[in-house]
């Protein structure tokens, strides 16, 4: 997800807009990238092959990812990352370059289903304090124009993700939706631009984020099982906000003049760990909840009929930067190795089966990196010790009321050591720490709290893997850190 999805106020955000469209509809999924260890992108296309999932959005245009899908009939969502939309904004050349390098190559050669180009991703977030307001439409419009150049404009259709902050709602109901005062104009030039074009609308709604930056968000309007209190809209109610969110921005759309045009939900999910309210039992609840929510093709009230969505996300992804908060590397249906968080049936089958996880996952060693028993607590070098292994790594699952919340201070320093050495590839120097940590093949691990051995890295001489490596070696910031080891130790 982009990385501060909008919170609205349960009192404040919602949306909607009545069609008859025809695009495909059913669930998809969110695949990244940002991941130290990432899965053998085949063993991911066989994932998404053996739960039937027939879309994939992706952020980028990795070529891995995307030859392993020409394997596959799956549609694709290709992406444009937002540091490139201003070279694209300026170069109509640059952007023929990309559609040929990375749409029209993959159709032609690789047999890839490609059916959407994501320019950007979020780019109106209010906290990139207007970043990208200036490049994005010229993007979109040269990107469009490549794809008419190269003759796929009737095959591949663009869009641009936006955060659900982009509209609001001036009375706090779904009815008063509109989109944001400052970039108003903006957005109905892209709307209309879309609706030219035969292309959607993709919107990302995160309940769960709601729940995260307001103490007094209602927790069961969050979900779908109908426990909440609705909220009336003229004699229309609303039962959770998702249906809301949505239908907010369906009134956004129809009062200016684009009630008809497609939506698509871009991203949709709910977190398992790094916060007290990201756990697996509520990522069940909502998932599942959403599956059953969207499977009988009702709709909302505003856009009755199937509803077109991506869960966020199909794996986890431990490079992710954590400034959103801890939960951040936490998205997946499945952990880093493949493995199925809980049960969830995705509805893709007739039957009553739960996600499938990947099969011939290579591990590194069955070996940890733990603190010594004889080295004390209060050893002056332990501090920035967890502080260098935290911050080149991922102590995400530690924390108050997360998987691993329950350790103690020995058992936090042993996870931070453990996870730089795992992130490392068990490198011997990696669990030296000055002399404070050691090797054990007894797992760690205690109760809800894994500690993980790595998969192996499977590029060839892990060039792709100590990249990620050495651009994810500050992801924590200075300030961020010294409070949570405060929490920690």
């Amino acid at each position: 997800m982009g990385w501060l999805s909008m919170y609205i106020p349960l009192w404040l955000g919602l949306m909607v807009v009545m069609s008859k469209w025809k695009w495909v509809s059913g669930i998809g999924a969110n695949c990244g990238t940002q991941a130290t260890h990432p899965l053998p992108p085949d063993t991911v296309v066989t994932m998404l092959n053996a739960n039937k999932i027939q879309k994939v959005k992706l952020f980028d245009a990795d070529y891995a990812t995307l030859r392993a899908l020409g394997k596959t009939n799956i549609e694709v969502m290709v992406g444009i990352p937002n540091d490139m939309l201003s070279i694209l904004a300026t170069s109509m050349k640059a952007a023929e370059k990309w559609v040929s390098k990375n749409v029209s190559t993959h159709m032609t050669n690789n047999n890839v289903n490609i059916r959407y180009v994501a320019v950007g991703n979020e780019p109106f977030l209010e906290t990139y304090n207007g970043s990208f307001l200036s490049t994005t439409f010229p993007a979109l419009q040269n990107v469009q124009s490549a794809l008419i150049k190269a003759g796929l404009s009737n095959q591949v259709k663009v869009t641009v993700p936006l955060n659900a902050d982009v509209y609001e709602s001036s009375t706090g109901l779904p009815s008063g939706g509109d989109f944001r005062s400052n970039i108003h104009d903006l957005m109905l030039t892209i709307v209309k631009f879309l609706s030219d074009n035969g292309a959607p609308f993709t919107v990302n709604i995160y309940p769960f984020i709601s729940l995260y930056t307001d103490p007094n968000f209602p927790v069961e309007y969050a979900f779908f099982d109908g426990n909440a209190s609705p909220l009336n809209d003229g004699g229309t109610y609303y039962y959770n906000m998702f249906d809301a969110n949505l239908d907010t921005l369906s009134w956004a759309l129809q009062k200016n003049g684009f009630g008809n045009l497609p939506i698509i939900i871009g991203e949709i999910g709910w977190p398992t760990d790094g916060d007290k309210n990201a756990n697996l039992d509520y990522a069940q609840r909502f998932n599942q909840g959403f599956m059953t929510h969207i499977s009988g093709g009702k709709g909302t009230p505003m856009r009755p009929g199937p509803i077109d969505a991506y869960i966020f996300s199909w794996i986890d992804e431990d490079a992710k930067s954590i400034q959103p908060g801890n939960f951040e590397r936490h998205w997946g249906l499945f952990y880093y190795d493949g493995s199925a968080k809980y049960q969830l049936n995705l509805g893709t089958t007739n039957s009553n089966s739960y996600l499938i996880p990947a099969n011939n996952v290579h591990y590194q060693e069955r070996k940890w990196c733990v603190m010594k028993p004889s080295v004390h607590l209060d050893d002056s070098g332990i501090a920035s010790a967890v502080s260098y292994a935290c911050a080149n790594a991922d102590c995400t699952a530690l924390g108050y009321q997360t998987s691993c919340g329950s350790l103690d201070s020995r058992g936090n320093i042993s996870y931070a050591f453990n996870s730089f050495f795992q992130k490392n590839n068990q490198m011997d120097t990696a669990c030296k720490f000055e002399g404070l940590a050691t090797q054990t093949k007894t797992d760690p691990s205690l109760g809800t709290c894994k500690f993980p051995v790595m998969i192996q890295a499977y590029y060839s001489g892990g060039q792709r893997l100590l990249g990620y490596l050495t651009k994810q070696l500050a992801l924590v910031s200075a300030a961020g850190l010294i409070i949570f080891l405060l929490e920690i130790l």
